[in-house]
């Protein structure tokens, strides 16, 4: 009996993801960047980082963008899974960091319509450290 591809492993073939690029945790600003026909499956973190400071130094509109040291991403939630409060990153999951860059987007737990935070990482301790909004 052979297996035809499920619909799952397709989707983990050519997946968009949106990633949350936050410029500032306390004043909230954050821009969408959405990335389309990717390969979970083959996609590591590492390169997966690399495209999104690529696109945030050349796309239009991303200038304000280019001046931030964009270093870490985090998972912020699954399709059809429950939002966190927080609107720009999920603060309650300190295991849904991509802490190895060698490991693929499935790997890390993404799939189709993920999405994923991408921030400084010193910008966001600092922030986790006292979570004050100065913009509401």
């Amino acid at each position: 009996m052979s297996s035809a591809p499920s619909d799952h492993d397709d989707s983990l073939k050519s997946a968009t993801i949106t990633v949350r690029v936050i410029k500032s945790f306390p004043y909230r600003t954050c821009k969408n960047l959405v990335v389309r026909g990717l390969d979970l499956t083959t996609l590591t973190v590492g390169e997966f980082k690399a495209r999104a400071v690529n696109d945030a130094k050349t796309l239009p509109g991303w200038k304000p963008y280019q001046n931030v040291e964009f270093d870490s991403m985090k998972l912020y939630t699954k399709a059809h899974g429950t939002k966190t409060q927080n609107l720009i990153i999920n603060l309650d999951r300190p295991d849904w960091m991509f802490e190895d860059d060698s490991k693929t987007l499935a790997e890390v737990g993404c799939g189709h319509e993920t999405e994923v935070s991408f921030f400084n990482r010193a910008a966001y301790e600092e922030y986790l450290a006292d979570p004050v909004n100065k913009w509401d």
